[in-house]
């Protein structure tokens, strides 16, 4: 090619330059979500609720003790005293806000505590009167004490319903179940997870879920909190299946569900018209011989570049891949 020649295509290759676009760092929504108006509320049970055993009381107002987003993805390591009613039981027993609680032992055996579900569960099964030996962590150090429960005069206050969405694996939401739903399936109160949507290509719905199931339990672990559900789906590879053991109409069944991933597809393809590396969290590009060879990448996109003229652009779809049906 002679000098004229090249002249005259540098301007066409200026002209077709690598365009610098913003990756997206997060997946994009599942387009095919459905999320039926009718269970967007709560069940209306609260006449049923009221004619519950309120079972005995302690005093003692628990919550996550999970302080940042970030420890959301963790298993909870006690339960948080939110609050210790003056004069109760609990007062009684030395508790204050901000203790936390580690483990249980009453008439049902000893068990590490984790949920609010499992604290109120601990009330209701224990006979007022009876003591509760506490072992707690009060600002780093392991201190025990008993609890004598007493009859609860009312119910207690009704907990407001959390949704929870999973779109990487299975496309689901689900939202904590109510008094009356969880006790129902032998849990403590704000155990289990209603299914409230589902994705129209989601595994778990071809498999057999249905809207309106309570799961109650998930590989043999017991669903205290729909977090529990969530970090089973997190830590299964994509192909496996979990078990999960729900209520429908009243009765009990089980099935293999499998998990999947987020399709990935290509979003752009170009043939329009420099060594570095460089890493910023889940961001990464890499540059090679002048930009020869150029790549970005998030943890849902990614990007490259080659030859300056050819570029390619994916990631994350608005669907998950396919899995094959459990067999039945």
């Amino acid at each position: 090619m002679t000098m004229r020649g090249v002249w005259i295509l540098l301007p066409a290759l200026a002209g077709c330059s690598f365009l610098e676009g913003k990756l997206r760092d997060e997946p994009p929504p599942l387009l095919d979500m459905e999320e039926p108006l009718a269970l967007h509320g709560e069940a209306e049970d609260e006449a049923e609720r009221a004619a519950l055993p309120a079972g005995a009381f302690s005093g003692v107002y628990v919550g996550d003790e999970r302080r940042s987003l970030e420890e959301m993805d963790q298993e909870p390591e006690g339960l948080l005293v939110l609050r210790v009613v003056e004069n109760s039981p609990g007062d009684a027993a030395g508790l204050r806000e901000g203790d936390l609680l580690l483990e249980v032992e009453g008439v049902s055996g000893t068990r590490a505590l984790r949920w609010p579900s499992e604290w109120r569960d601990v009330e209701l099964r224990t006979e007022p009167g009876s003591k509760l030996r506490l072992l707690y962590d009060r600002a780093g150090v392991e201190l025990r004490t008993e609890l004598t429960v007493v009859a609860r005069v009312r119910p207690a206050l009704r907990e407001p319903a959390e949704r929870f969405r999973e779109e990487a694996r299975v496309g689901i939401v689900v939202r904590t179940a109510t008094e009356v739903e969880s006790r129902s399936a032998g849990l403590g109160p704000g155990a289990g997870a209603v299914v409230v949507g589902l994705a129209r290509t989601s595994p778990w719905r071809k498999a057999g879920l249905r809207f309106g199931d309570l799961i109650v339990d998930v590989d043999g672990k017991p669903v205290a909190h729909p977090d529990v559900l969530l970090d089973v789906i997190r830590a299964t590879p994509k192909g496996e299946s979990v078990a999960l053991t729900y209520l429908r109409d009243g009765k009990r069944s089980t099935l293999q569900a499998p998990v999947s991933r987020r399709a990935s597809e290509i979003t752009k393809f170009k043939i329009p018209l420099i060594i570095n590396i460089e890493r910023d969290g889940g961001f990464k590009t890499v540059s090679v011989l002048l930009g020869i060879y150029k790549s970005k990448k998030t943890p849902a996109a990614w990007e490259t570049r080659l030859l300056w003229l050819i570029k390619l652009r994916g990631g994350d779809a608005d669907h998950l891949e396919e899995v094959e049906e459990p067999a039945r």
